[in-house]
C-alpha cells in the first residue's frame, strides 16, 4: 500500500471528468483521475449507439483544453441546420446556421469518441496520474484535507474531491447529498439507422404524443443515430420487435413532416434503451467535496443539452478554481465552491425545469395544448428576433458564459 499526494482528486474519467482533469492540469494542479471502466475500444466499424449533441460553446472548451483534434481525427459530424415539428398539426420552426453566421450549429459525437480524446489527452499531460480501472473502497474528510483509498489499497490524499462519477454517484452518496428526483415513465430507445437518402446535415426533431423522436445527422450521409422517448410500454414493444417492424413504425414516425426526406429506413443497428429521470442535487458542495455533471443533475434528452451542461459545470469549476489559486485561496473551503454553486445551479434549475416543461406541453394528445403548441412553433418560426436569440443560447452562444466557453484559458 501507498499514499499519493494531489492537490485533486476526480472520481469520474468520464467526458465530463476527463475534460475537467485537462483544464486543470494545464493550470498546474496536480491531478489524481479514478474511473471504473476501462478505456473505450474504438471500433470504427460500427457507431456508438451512444451519441451527444456539442454545441459550440462545448466545442469552444475542447478546443481550448485539447480534446477537439483528437475527436477530429476519429470521426464526428456537423448540424447544418434543425427541422422541429409536432405531430399533432402543420405547426414546424426550422433552424439554420447561416441565421447566425455560424458554419454549424453545432455537432454530434459518439460518447466513446469523446472519451478516447479525452483520454489520450489525459495520458499527455505530466501531472495527470490516471488510476483505470480502479473504484474507490472508502473516503475519510478531517477539514483540513480529503483522503480515499482504491480497490488496490492506494491511499489518495488532496484539497478537493470532485464527483464526476454520474447518475449514482458515490461521491454524493458518500456526502450524503439528497437529490430531487423524478421518472419521465419512459425509455429512450437509441440505434444507428440507415436511410435510402441523404440526410443532408439536418437535425430531425418530431414530437410524438408518446414522446419526441429525434434523427441525429452522422458522418456518413445515410446514417443516422436516432433517439426515440417513449412510454414504457410503448418501448417495450419497438424494442421486441423485428427489425422489419422496427424500422416500419420508424418510418411511418419520421415521415410525414416538413424537412423529412429520408427516404426509406433500409437498416437498424443493435437497439438499445434507458429510462428517463430527471434530477437535481441540492447542493453541488460540502467541505473539500464538489459535484458535476450527472452526480449533480439530470435532465431529458429531447433538446440534447446533458453533457453541455456538464460542460458547463467543468468550465466554471476550472476558472474559480484557477482564481482561486491564484489568489492562495484554500480551493476545498466552501467559501471557493460556493462560487462555483451559485454560478451553476440557477442556470441548470432553470434548463432542468425548462426541459421538464417541454416534455409535458408536447408529449399528450390534448387538442387544446396541440393548437397552442402548432401556433407557438410557427410563431416562433417567423420572429426573427426570438428565434436567433433561441439559436444563441441552444449553440452555447449566449448568457453568463466562463473563460473556456469563450476560447480563452481560466
Amino acid at each position: 500500500m501507498s499514499t499519493k499526494q494531489f492537490d485533486i482528486v476526480i472520481v469520474g474519467g468520464g467526458m465530463v471528468g476527463a475534460t475537467l482533469a485537462c483544464a486543470l492540469a494545464e493550470a498546474d494542479f496536480r491531478i489524481a483521475v479514478v474511473d471504473s471502466a476501462p478505456v473505450p475500444d474504438i471500433d470504427t466499424s460500427d457507431y456508438d449507439l451512444r451519441v451527444s449533441a456539442v454545441t459550440l460553446g462545448s466545442k469552444a472548451i475542447f478546443e481550448t483544453v485539447g480534446l477537439w483534434s483528437g475527436m477530429e481525427s476519429q470521426r464526428l459530424s456537423c448540424i447544418d441546420s434543425m427541422a422541429v415539428w409536432d405531430e399533432a398539426g402543420s405547426g414546424h420552426i426550422h433552424f439554420d446556421s447561416a441565421e447566425m453566421a455560424q458554419p454549424c450549429l453545432g455537432y454530434i459525437v459518439e460518447n466513446r469518441v469523446i472519451r478516447k480524446a479525452a483520454l489520450d489527452r489525459m495520458q499527455a499531460l505530466r501531472n495527470i496520474e490516471l488510476f483505470c480501472p480502479a473504484s474507490v473502497s472508502g473516503i475519510d474528510n478531517d477539514g483540513n484535507s480529503i483522503s480515499m483509498r482504491t480497490d488496490d489499497g492506494t491511499l489518495l490524499e488532496s484539497h478537493l474531491l470532485v464527483g464526476a462519477d454520474g447518475a449514482n454517484s458515490y461521491v454524493r452518496h458518500w456526502a450524503d447529498i439528497d437529490t430531487r428526483s423524478w421518472s419521465f415513465e419512459q425509455k429512450a430507445i437509441v440505434a444507428t439507422v440507415t436511410t435510402s437518402e441523404d440526410h443532408g446535415g439536418v437535425a430531425r426533431q418530431r414530437f410524438l404524443a408518446t414522446g419526441p423522436l429525434a434523427f441525429l445527422p452522422l458522418d456518413d450521409p445515410h446514417k443516422c443515430s436516432i433517439v426515440w422517448s417513449a412510454d414504457n410500454a410503448r418501448a417495450d414493444a419497438l424494442l421486441a420487435m423485428e427489425d422489419a417492424g422496427f424500422l416500419a413504425e420508424l418510418h411511418a414516425a419520421i415521415a410525414d413532416g416538413p424537412g423529412t426526406a429520408l427516404g426509406d429506413m433500409e437498416a437498424v443497428s443493435q437497439r438499445a434503451a434507458f429510462p428517463l429521470t430527471s434530477a437535481h442535487a441540492q447542493h453541488y458542495i460540502d467541505e473539500r467535496i464538489v459535484l458535476v455533471g450527472d452526480a449533480a443533475h439530470r435532465i431529458h434528452p429531447l433538446a440534447g443539452q446533458g453533457l453541455n451542461l456538464g460542460l458547463g459545470d467543468v468550465a466554471v469549476l476550472a476558472e474559480v478554481l484557477v482564481e482561486s489559486q491564484r489568489e492562495r485561496r484554500d480551493i476545498g473551503s466552501l467559501k471557493v465552491l460556493r462560487r462555483y454553486e451559485r454560478w451553476r445551479r440557477g442556470d441548470n434549475a432553470l434548463m432542468l425545469t425548462s426541459m421538464d416543461g417541454f416534455k409535458r406541453l408536447f408529449s399528450n394528445d390534448d387538442p387544446i395544448l396541440g393548437g397552442l403548441r402548432n401556433v407557438g412553433l410557427d410563431l416562433a418560426d417567423t420572429l426573427s428576433p426570438l428565434k436567433h436569440r433561441i439559436m444563441l443560447y441552444a449553440a452555447g452562444l449566449a448568457g453568463d458564459r466562463p473563460k473556456l466557453m469563450r476560447g480563452l484559458r481560466p
